[in-house]
């Protein structure tokens, strides 16, 4: 049996390890569009600030790692064409030579490309002029040599998600003065705005100038340098710097899927069942390309790594003949931010609104140990409940880096996963030791606030509120 495979990253390169897994008989061909598989795309950031070096380490396998496992790779190799009904894949090399490959199964885990959100002058501007997209190995490279070559002073950040926090902290410890622009009301659009402001405090503290509320509508080369115009809160708004990075978001590329035949659902994003089989026959899509199954909001577009592994591995059991699911995502994402951790799992109030449950969400703020033991800082938790059930839908987190920010939220996105109550977080047996945490954990007494606020209260079962020591 053979196994062809487009795409190197995670998707991939995980449905190419679990089907050698199962089966070390089947011949697995990855096609790579450039010469870097299985490297880590989220470690970029830590690339730029010198935590991570040299960019060889952001490898998770090396080349010969990966060809150990018998997985042969065609690097700087794009795939062109399917032709679904002679199962072959037309891929051309890097000389501009064509050729086919014959597949009894076929995975594309294409990805996403980085959006331009409209700005103008993106068609015209490039790395050599000082304006970077940030999504590749390629674009790592090409965004090094500027600040080696042009050593910029200052720069702007176009977009505030989780990449465009992480550079501007990377930029900054490189010694840029940073400008972010987030269009938006506050940073970090995937937290309440009220928590998005403690990261933007965070970026203002470490002299990032955070400026909200702003849409970026052109980019273009002047004598001040490079500069970005647009709209602040229906505003002409204007700001130059030596350097532009816009991180705006990904858009799911489809196109080789869509020529062959597939659909397209949410985001423009292949539709793919749980199985992760497009409809095709033969053919399966993974990664950041496809829709997302989430456990909660039912099928939408929610492109993250760990879902794309965890696809991967889905589709590469299926590929040769297995019957497994993708369990579902919570959106379960952690970001750090210089000295701050921000975290989320599940659902916020108007997600919750949507899915058609009744959500009410409260906020405590509770120390991640034990008050007189040295050290303890404060993490504040949002909880959102269904206001019938008490169901547990969703937590935000936001506390200090030794908080175990991202520990603790992975105990709410179990708890998710499991369908249990805002109550029952009480019964769970975590650990506990004065320098690490408290009788009852900062998730349990979020929770326990959260039941006090809940409308209703109090209600039979709910744990009192007496401190413990």
């Amino acid at each position: 049996m053979h196994l062809a495979i487009v795409g190197g990253s995670d998707a991939g390169i995980s449905t190419a390890l679990r089907a050698r897994e199962l089966d070390p008989s089947v011949d697995v061909t990855v096609v790579v569009a450039d010469a870097y598989p299985n490297f880590s795309i989220c470690g970029i950031p830590y690339y730029f600030s010198r935590e991570v070096d040299p960019w060889q380490s952001l490898a998770h396998r090396t080349h010969a790692d990966l060809e150990a496992t018998g997985m042969q790779l065609r690097l700087n190799t794009l795939a062109t064409g399917i032709d679904v009904d002679h199962q072959r894949l037309t891929v051309r090399d890097e000389r501009g030579s064509q050729s086919t490959i014959p597949y009894d199964e076929l995975m594309v885990g294409t990805g996403a490309s980085p959006s331009t959100a409209g700005i103008a002058g993106l068609d015209r501007l490039g790395p050599a002029d000082g304006v970077h997209l940030l999504h590749s190995m390629g674009d790592t490279f090409a965004l090094e040599r500027y600040l080696d070559t042009h050593q910029p002073d200052t720069a702007i950040i176009v977009g505030a998600g989780y990449v465009g926090l992480e550079m501007a902290e990377a930029l900054t410890v490189r010694g840029l003065q940073v400008t972010q622009l987030q269009r938006g009301p506050e940073v970090l659009s995937t937290l309440d705005t009220d928590l998005g402001s403690l990261v933007h405090d965070e970026l203002t503290r470490h002299g990032v100038d955070v400026v909200t509320g702003t849409r970026v509508e052109h980019i273009s080369t002047t004598s001040g340098g490079i500069t970005v115009t647009g709209q602040q809160d229906g505003r002409a708004f204007e700001r130059s710097a030596d350097l532009v990075l816009v991180v705006v978001g990904v858009q799911p590329n489809t196109g080789l899927l869509t020529e062959a035949g597939a659909t397209t659902g949410a985001a423009g994003a292949v539709v793919v069942d749980e199985r992760m089989r497009t409809g095709l026959p033969h053919v399966w899509a993974a990664g950041d390309g496809v829709i997302t199954h989430h456990r909660m909001l039912g099928v939408t577009y929610l492109p993250l790594g760990t879902t794309a592994h965890k696809q991967g591995r889905v589709a590469g059991e299926n590929a040769i003949g297995g019957d497994t699911r993708f369990a579902g995502s919570l959106g379960t994402q952690v970001v750090k931010v210089f000295d701050l951790v921000a975290a989320r799992t599940g659902l916020r109030d108007h997600e919750a609104t949507t899915a058609g449950y009744t959500p009410h969400s409260s906020t405590a703020i509770a120390d991640d140990h034990k008050a007189y033991y040295p050290g303890a800082t404060p993490i504040s938790i949002r909880i959102t409940g269904a206001t019938d059930s008490g169901l547990l839908l969703g937590a935000q987190l936001v506390g200090t880096r030794g908080a175990e920010i991202a520990k603790r939220v992975d105990t709410y996105a179990t708890a998710l996963h499991h369908g249990m109550t805002v109550g029952a977080m009480s019964d769970l047996d975590l650990s506990y030791t004065p320098p690490l945490g408290s009788p009852w954990d900062a998730v349990q007494l979020a929770t326990q606030a959260w039941s006090r606020d809940r409308p209703g209260w109090p209600q039979e079962g709910l744990v009192s509120p007496t401190p413990a020591h």
